[in-house]
């Protein structure tokens, strides 16, 4: 992390509602006060689900020999091209060192398991700001080559979770509500939960605050939400993924399964397919070669719930934050949707936003402008629009997911101390609820103006 992100603390740009203080050694530490944690024993219940709570022994001293293998080993940086304003692609290739750690959850221990850390602007963001409550990912035979004893260590089913620390959320649900509401819209989608973490560095357990667990693509949303789960899955970032003619690159494309097979040509027939001279010359046989390698109609079925809903940090505004599955039971590659923290916004005062017409969009995010420009997608696009905008983002049934949530992680959310939250005035949390309700209400109202302006 010193290498990646510098000093820890040493940065000048957010505070998140940290109270530092400066050691004898004049580096910046967080405030604790372990009388204000709560007890790992503690739970919270309502209807609508329940917060998780677990406890993580980091192993301290530990040398990690030399053969652990590296996840995503380093790769060059690609900026991506943009497009109508479009934004830079700052993803770091190079992920932080897998380390050993103890879980305990619910009266049952998993040893030796991986931990580091994860994300990108967000965990950037927060280790330069001096916060302790940092996104991580977990592996849990990470080391099962070093132990033997773990292999296939599962938790309760999961080899791996990713853990989302909220980051530019107030209200804490973003990241848990639009992947709910993809998979209701008919778009595969990662579960997630709410799980409030304790870490133990030696000194006992210290609250660092709520999280949101996140299933991993290429472990079980593969396994369970396709019959399949054999085939290649892609996290494009970088120049390629914006597809965009002429930017075709492996590096843009990280394989996270069949590693060892260097086969590309699912994604370079979809390359094809989509920049074939038959777009303008033979429309019907240029989508008849797309929908043979690429699931358009779940790609118009995200398409059209993240123009409703807003995600600023994905595909048309950033070339990252999505993976790519080809599924062997359809040969087709299908579109997952990532990282939807910055969803259900309207606030970020980008100025390439995606209208709710797609017409600011250009051919530099050819998914979107191409499939626009045919009159057949472009009227399927519209259907799902009105389809998911009056059942899934109703707002009437919105309101009640929202307040049922705000209230189950309420509690947690207001014990987050400084040092360990990603928030740094809980009435922005307090007033979330609110917020969203309005959104929602605002975007229904457009979507159903611009619905009537097609009749």
């Amino acid at each position: 992390m010193l290498d990646l992100y510098g000093e820890f603390g040493s940065g000048q740009s957010r505070t998140m509602g940290m109270d530092n203080h400066t050691s004898a050694d004049g580096k910046i530490q967080p405030s604790r006060n372990r009388s204000d944690n709560p007890s790992d024993e503690q739970a919270l219940e309502i209807q609508e689900g329940e917060v998780l709570e677990s406890v993580l022994e980091e192993n301290d001293n530990q040398q990690v020999p030399e053969n652990v293998p590296q996840d995503n080993a380093a790769q060059a940086r690609m900026n991506n091209r943009g497009g109508g304003g479009g934004m830079m692609d700052l993803d770091n290739k190079e992920n932080p060192t897998w380390v050993e750690a103890t879980i305990e959850f619910n009266g049952e221990i998993w040893e030796h398991v991986g931990i580091r850390y994860k994300g990108n602007s967000s965990l950037k963001s927060l280790w330069s700001s001096g916060s302790y409550k940092l996104p991580f990912k977990l592996d849990f035979d990470e080391f099962e080559e070093i132990y033997p004893e773990i292999e296939n260590q599962r938790f309760y089913g999961f080899k791996q979770l990713s853990f989302s620390a909220n980051f530019q959320d107030s209200s804490y649900l973003r990241e848990y509500i639009a992947a709910d509401i993809f998979r209701e819209a008919s778009v595969p989608a990662a579960q997630t939960a709410f799980y409030a973490v304790y870490i133990d560095t030696g000194d006992g357990p210290v609250y660092y605050g709520l999280y949101t667990a996140v299933e991993v693509v290429d472990d079980t949303v593969i396994e369970t939400q396709f019959e399949d789960d054999s085939g290649n899955v892609y996290k494009p970032s970088g120049s390629a993924a914006t597809f965009a003619e002429g930017t075709f690159n492996t590096n843009s494309f990280d394989k996270e399964t069949n590693i060892e097979e260097a086969d590309y040509s699912d994604i370079e027939a979809l390359y094809a397919a989509l920049h074939a001279d038959t777009r303008t010359t033979d429309p019907e046989q240029w989508r008849s070669d797309l929908e043979n390698v690429f699931d358009v109609d779940i790609f118009l079925r995200w398409l059209a719930t993240n123009t409703l809903i807003q995600n600023w940090d994905t595909y048309g505004n950033m070339s990252h934050n999505y993976y790519l599955y080809h599924d062997p039971t359809t040969n087709k590659l299908v579109w997952i949707p990532w990282d939807n923290n910055e969803s259900l916004s309207s606030t970020r005062g980008r100025s390439n936003s995606l209208s709710l017409d797609l017409s600011t969009v250009s051919d530099d995010w050819p998914l979107i402008s191409y499939l626009i420009d045919d009159d057949v997608y472009r009227n399927q696009y519209h259907q799902y629009l009105e389809e998911i905008a009056t059942s899934v983002f109703n707002p009437q049934r919105m309101e009640s997911i929202y307040t049922d949530l705000h209230n189950l992680i309420a509690d947690y959310v207001e014990m987050e101390q400084p040092g360990y939250t990603t928030t740094a005035d809980k009435t922005t949390f307090e007033n979330s609820v609110e917020d969203l309700i309005a959104y929602t209400l605002e975007r229904y109202n457009l979507a159903m103006t611009f619905i009537q302006t097609l009749e």
